[in-house]
């Protein structure tokens, strides 16, 4: 096989998918221990019908014409799944005719209520029957979405194909090891080869973008302003379009660490379906009534053009000098298309207000503490479960007490597009102090849309020997079920311990296990996060 002549890190998103990558250097080079300069790679894709551009973000959208002169020519960007267009023009057009575009498809792979491989996408019922386009499964709309990124990669570099290069492609550090193995199944259906991708934790990869621009000085500077000297802790709170993801990561002074200091991922949050989706859909609900009236609800594929409406109100208003309002557009239905739109405004103070006394509230250490979690009805839609609790602020805050284990300050690290607001960063920022008592060490993030394929290519050169890594090993211990005699509680035997790295050595201490042979048999898989407190169980 030849040796990869490029790191490519892929930040897979609900939201948008991003590209980034860096050059090896030559094997022939004597000496050589410098990758080329790290770089964000522009997708073309189609943002218009008839019209291509490559843009820093691939939104994570596909769409399915009614018309065919509403495609370019293929050989523009590469023919897509069965006719599926990717990219802006699909995004803009989900908000017109949602029944024919898909949109968080990430969101499904997580959703164990459902058979992700099955056609299920878009979600629902058309309400024009003859419009139906066909469906996809989660698993092959992810496909769609890596094989544009790989056409598009190919056209730029034909003498470097993207199947022969080092690729890391990030997932949610809170994904299950059933959505990680249908990422790897997506990873295959897109014919990139298996052996060549590494999977890695977004809150990881968003780290390592930090740790590389701050460099070892960087990570000195946390453990004096941790107040220990030797240890400092960084919570790491990846908020995307259809998931959060919280993270603690731990530096340590070790002489046998390059530069003497060592980074591990210490603890690993609970998967949350809860994101800027959310936010979206909280909106709609605000704004339906304004639209339709006080006691009206419009019916499901209007409702989800309602909600990818306030989405791209939400990204205007939250974008760097963007405006102070917005317009939201809900278009008529059937041929009064245009002619029956209505129109209301969303302003900023409105959006920060629904966000922040939404997801976003302020919290009480002592009240987190001593209550057990309440039953809350989640926001449900397009069939997806989301969190039943909406408060971010509250994940965070029960994540700290129970993984904390420094008594210092802590350094905190945002990622995501819903910190593009400062008044949402800043209520984070705040729910870290309530409970620690401390205000928090604020990391900077220079673009929280990009760190994640950017850390990716960092964890793809370090595993080269071009960078540091962070250690930490499996988030989660694994186990297997063994079967219980009448009235005994059921067991279990450790097989992969929480904290192993990868490719190291395990070997089981001497047991001995009965085995019935002559029926079928199941044997049940279990995990546990623990806690930063738990003791490492043996294998």
């Amino acid at each position: 096989m030849t040796a990869p002549r490029y790191v490519v890190g892929i930040d897979l998103g609900t939201t948008n998918t991003v590209v980034a990558a860096a050059r090896l250097p030559a094997p022939d080079e004597p000496g050589a221990r410098r990758a080329g300069p790290l770089e964000i790679v522009p997708i073309p894709q189609q943002i218009a019908a008839g019209l291509v551009e490559p843009r820093p973000l691939l939104p994570s959208a596909l769409y399915l014409p009614v018309d065919p002169r509403e495609r370019v020519d293929p050989s523009a960007v590469g023919p897509d799944l069965a006719g599926w267009i990717v990219g802006a023009f699909a995004r803009a057009r989900a908000a017109e005719l949602p029944g024919r575009a898909i949109t968080s498809s990430k969101s499904w792979l997580a959703h164990a209520a459902v058979d992700r491989s099955a056609p299920i996408l878009p979600w629902g019922d058309s309400e024009d029957a003859e419009a139906t386009p066909p469906k996809l499964s989660p698993v092959d709309a992810g496909a769609a979405i890596l094989a544009h990124v790989r056409r598009a990669w190919d056209a730029a570099h034909p003498d470097a194909p993207l199947a022969a290069q080092a690729i890391v492609l990030t997932v949610p550090a809170s994904f299950d090891e059933v959505a990680r193995a249908l990422t790897v199944e997506a990873i295959r259906r897109a014919k990139l080869p298996l052996e060549a991708v590494r999977l890695l934790e977004e809150p990881q990869a968003a780290f390592l973008d930090w740790a590389r621009v701050a460099g070892d000085a960087g990570l000195l500077e946390l453990l004096r302003l941790s107040g220990e000297g030797d240890r400092a802790e960084v919570l790491v709170v990846d908020v995307g379009g259809g998931t959060t993801d919280v993270s603690l990561i731990e530096v340590v002074r070790d002489a046998d660490a390059p530069g003497g200091l060592a980074v591990r991922r210490v603890a690993v949050g609970d998967h949350l379906l809860l994101g800027g989706d959310n936010v979206d859909l909280a909106l709609a609900h605000r704004l339906e009534p304004r639209l339709v009236g006080e006691h009206e609800h419009l019916p499901p594929q209007r409702f989800s053009q309602l909600v990818a409406a306030c989405r791209d109100a939400k990204e205007r208003l939250l974008a760097e000098e963007g405006p102070d309002e917005a317009t939201v557009t809900l278009l008529g239905g059937g041929a009064r298309l245009v002619g029956g739109a209505k129109h209301t405004v969303l302003g900023r103070p409105e959006l920060e207000w629904v966000a922040i006394e939404g997801f976003f509230p302020a919290i009480d250490r002592e009240a987190l503490a001593g209550q057990r979690r309440r039953a809350r009805a989640g926001l449900v839609s397009v069939g997806l479960p989301y969190a039943q609790e909406p408060a971010i602020t509250r994940h965070v805050g029960e994540f700290l007490l129970r993984h904390r284990r420094a008594s210092g300050a802590v350094a905190v690290l945002l990622n995501g597009g819903v910190f593009h607001a400062r008044a949402l960063a800043d209520r984070c920022f705040a729910a870290v102090e309530a409970i620690t008592g401390q205000p928090p060490t604020r990391l900077p993030y220079a673009d929280p849309d990009l760190a994640v394929a950017r850390g990716a290519v960092a964890h793809g050169l370090a595993l080269r020997g071009l960078g540091r890594k962070i250690g930490g090993g499996s988030s989660r211990g694994y186990f297997v079920g063994l079967a219980a005699r009448p009235g005994e509680a059921r067991r279990a035997v450790c097989v992969v311990p929480r904290g192993a790295e990868a490719g190291e050595p395990l070997r089981a201490r001497d047991r001995v296990l009965g085995l019935t042979v002559g029926r079928s048999a199941r044997f049940d898989v279990f995990a546990s996060a623990g806690s930063a407190f738990e003791s490492r169980h043996r294998p």
